[in-house]
């Protein structure tokens, strides 16, 4: 299939109510409003397609570039793309779709490295939301657990002064340490605990963004810290 295509599938299954929550999370246009539970139909049909997911996100179109990141091989995905990728996406495309796919990769942790210290909001965001898709997948011994706790104690000093959009990523890194990866989980928790409640502009949404301390907490009582995912995606 063609990237012309999938998007002539995906209009008719476009429903405005649905667009319109995507516009109120901050998600630029142009999008068409399909759900995910759709485009998930199409990733199992489709599996994975190197070319056509990159078709798909030089759309543009947020619905497109989501099954991009769905449908994505990769293993084949090099710096380059995964480049072009993060320069060209939202907020919302960089904080989910680029970094599943390039934790996937060969190049999640060198990317996700040079990413955090980005002055670009959206390429930070990716970078520490492509560390916590690495310690979601990767057995503890794969990680670099030393740098992994100099980074904490960088989020420690500087969440509550990074932009809005890190703030949240930041918190989800403490998160993905106290959860995912056992060696760390009690400085994890430490640290959450000394940063305390992040304050993130979620814009006109009821979302709100998660108490790190309380978060561990309850992964610790049903006994789930350091239990790993198959994929970052979903």
């Amino acid at each position: 299939m063609t990237a012309a295509e999938i998007l002539a599938e995906l209009k008719p299954l476009a429903k405005e109510s649905y667009k319109n929550t995507l516009l109120r999370h901050g998600i630029p246009e142009p999008v068409l409003g399909v759900s995910i539970e759709e485009l998930k139909k199409i990733q199992k049909r489709v599996k994975r397609d190197y070319q056509l997911a990159l078709d798909l996100y030089d759309t543009g179109v947020y619905d497109a570039m989501y099954l991009a990141g769905l449908i994505a091989d990769d293993a084949r995905m090099t710096k380059k793309d995964l480049q072009r990728w993060v320069e060209r996406g939202s907020s919302t495309v960089c904080g989910f779709t680029v970094p599943w796919v390039a934790a996937g990769s060969k190049h999640g942790w060198e990317l996700a490295l040079k990413w955090i210290d980005s002055k670009k909001e959206n390429i930070a965001t990716a970078g520490w939301t492509t560390l916590v898709s690495l310690m979601s997948i990767k057995d503890d011994e794969e990680l670099d657990l030393t740098k992994l706790k100099q980074l904490l104690l960088r989020v420690e000093e500087s969440i509550h002064d990074a932009p809005n959009a890190v703030r949240y990523a930041m918190n989800t890194f403490v998160i993905g340490l106290g959860t995912y990866v056992k060696p760390l989980a009690e400085p994890a928790m430490k640290s959450a605990k000394k940063i305390g409640q992040v304050t993130v502009d979620m814009g006109k949404t009821a979302c709100k963004v998660p108490y790190a301390p309380d978060y561990i907490k309850k992964v610790r009582q049903r006994g789930s810290v350091g239990k790993k995912r198959k994929s970052a995606k979903c």
